[in-house]
């Protein structure tokens, strides 16, 4: 914790001169925006001059230097620079037009060449999704066992496991692929993502109704024999295997996946898969880097994306939309403790349920925040805060443990800031260990990587597909707090954090040998953007901007 000496308290009567002559000018020249932008907020007067008067240098206020109970979103900022459409019914799920009046980053703007992508995927889940003769067809068409040389609509279904970060990313990842492959994408509801997120297309479902005939879809592995990797090893495909590919195939790309199937990621793979109809895909990662690695993809990845940085950005922003119960705890919470804060700043710590309250991890969190001036340093015991208007600083802290909230709220209770801001220190939920399967602890867990996506700035921990998650959505680039050296001693990191280069998710299990041509390869050297994760050097793949 550092502890600062109080310096030369600012002369707050001179302040008070100033600020009423600036005040009286304003008023007389633009009395109605004066009412509309300070009326709620007149205990901080020095924060709603400062917008009235930058109103009238500009022309127009920005609502991003707002506080942010008194944003009001542009009128597009609904749609997300047209990512999502209108015509949903608002009621079935409030948070699709809502969440813009939430967020303090109005994210990237998407390219309109995916837009058009989106739309035209719509258009397919419409006409081959569920409930459809196309979609009643090919359920038959897979029951027979025989393939179709030209299938008039193929699909991809997705199990997402692990965690729910992990899903998230398995299911964007499963998403992208469909759209690059024009394969309907489904959802398999089994480890409750139904009962989490709103149907993402209109007048279509994601989701994978009951009774979907491939017996044991949801719990195949690597040792599966219909595993595309081992359908290739068997030649049941590929070379030397017959005319007649397969009616289905399961794509194993679980951490554990082998060179076989890893082959995914390279052109001639997807040469195989393309002519199957049905594919059935399990992973826990987020393979989206990996996609780039195939020729056949790249050039329409990159008309997408041309900001390679915001790949999940976009994808989680037009997937994930939290359900009216979820968007019901996100909404109450940010609104009881969150809202009227000048600054939000989310720290997420990832523990397990056997690791101990950790000094050192308390002593990193302190040493990263107040050293990237995120969090205040604060002030010696008894020494008095400045006075004067007062800026309000709320700290959101998403963890199994309760024990760094209180550590963190108790400083700041027993220290003032040395910068003068007054902090708070909040956390929604402590359930102490990860249950899988839980969906009231997954609907929380949601809750709170939502809650924090609304931060301005970011902390998360190492490797965590969860803070991975958060900061996609926020549009931010995280300060990623570095694991500890396994050396048998317990020290803080030095240095304790540092800035992500991409808001980009790792792919933890990226592919380092290309079985078609027998090579072993550094695959971070393959694409310009794509390079080696800070915080999984050893096989992780991330996407990065152009200028990193």
């Amino acid at each position: 914790m550092e502890v600062k000496k109080m310096e030369k308290p600012v002369d707050v009567k001179r302040w008070s001169r100033v600020a009423s002559a600036v005040l009286a000018a304003v008023v007389m020249t633009a009395p109605p925006l004066v009412i509309l932008l300070g009326g709620r907020n007149f205990g901080a007067p020095g924060v709603w001059i400062q917008t009235a008067v930058s109103s009238l240098r500009q022309g127009t206020s920005s609502t991003n230097d707002l506080p942010l109970h008194q944003r009001t979103p542009r009128h597009d900022d609904r749609l997300l620079g047209g990512l999502l459409v209108d015509g949903f019914d608002e009621r079935s799920c409030h948070s699709r037009y809502q969440s813009a009046t939430y967020r303090r980053n109005p994210g990237r703007r998407p390219s309109l060449y995916l837009v058009s992508k989106l739309r035209r995927h719509e258009a397919l889940q419409r006409r081959c999704g569920p409930g459809t003769p196309a979609y009643s067809n090919a359920l038959e068409q897979l029951k027979s066992g025989e393939s179709v040389v030209s299938p008039e609509c193929r699909y991809i279904v997705s199990l997402p496991y692990q965690g729910l970060g992990n899903r998230i990313l398995a299911a964007a990842s499963a998403f992208l692929y469909a759209l690059l492959t024009d394969r309907v994408l489904l959802l398999d509801p089994s480890d409750g993502m139904d009962g989490l997120f709103c149907e993402p297309f209109p007048g279509a479902t994601w989701l994978l109704p009951p009774g979907f005939p491939l017996q044991g879809y949801a719990t195949f592995t690597n040792d599966t024999a219909e595993t595309y990797g081992n359908r290739l090893r068997n030649k049941v495909i590929g070379a030397g295997a017959g005319a007649s590919p397969p009616a289905f195939a399961y794509v194993y790309l679980h951490s554990d996946a082998s060179g076989h199937d890893k082959s995914f990621f390279w052109d001639e793979g997807q040469a195989l898969l393309r002519r199957i109809q049905w594919l059935v895909m399990r992973t826990d990662n987020y393979v989206v880097p990996g996609l780039f690695l195939a020729d056949t993809f790249r050039a329409e990845l990159e008309k997408m994306f041309p900001e390679r940085d915001a790949v999940f950005h976009h994808l989680g922003r037009y997937l994930f939309h939290p359900n009216n119960h979820v968007w019901g705890l996100v909404a109450r919470y940010h609104d009881a403790y969150l809202a009227g804060a000048a600054r939000l700043v989310g720290v997420q710590v990832r523990v397990f349920g056997a690791q101990p309250n950790s000094p050192e991890l308390l002593a990193q969190i302190t040493s990263c925040t107040q050293k990237h001036r995120l969090l205040p340093e604060v002030l010696a015991t008894g020494e008095p805060a400045e006075s004067g208007a007062k800026s309000k600083l709320a700290v959101l802290v998403t963890s199994l443990k309760p024990w760094y909230q209180e550590k963190l709220k108790s400083m700041y209770w027993e220290h003032a800031a040395a910068n003068g801001e007054v902090v708070s220190v909040h956390q929604p939920s402590h359930e102490e260990y990860q249950r899988f399967g839980v969906g009231s602890h997954d609907r929380k867990a949601w809750a709170e990587i939502y809650l924090l996506s609304l931060a301005d700035e970011l902390v998360t921990t190492s490797q965590s597909t969860f803070g991975y998650v958060a900061q996609g959505l926020a549009g931010v680039r995280p300060w990623v707090m570095y694991k500890p050296a396994d050396n048998g001693t317990v020290t803080v990191p030095d240095p304790p954090c540092g800035r992500a280069a991409s808001m980009e998710p790792c792919f933890f299990a990226a592919p380092n040998y290309n079985l078609w041509k027998k090579q072993w390869l550094d695959t971070s050297t393959v694409v310009p953007h794509l390079k080696s994760c800070a915080d999984f050097p050893w096989g992780g793949l991330m996407l990065v901007g152009r200028n990193e």
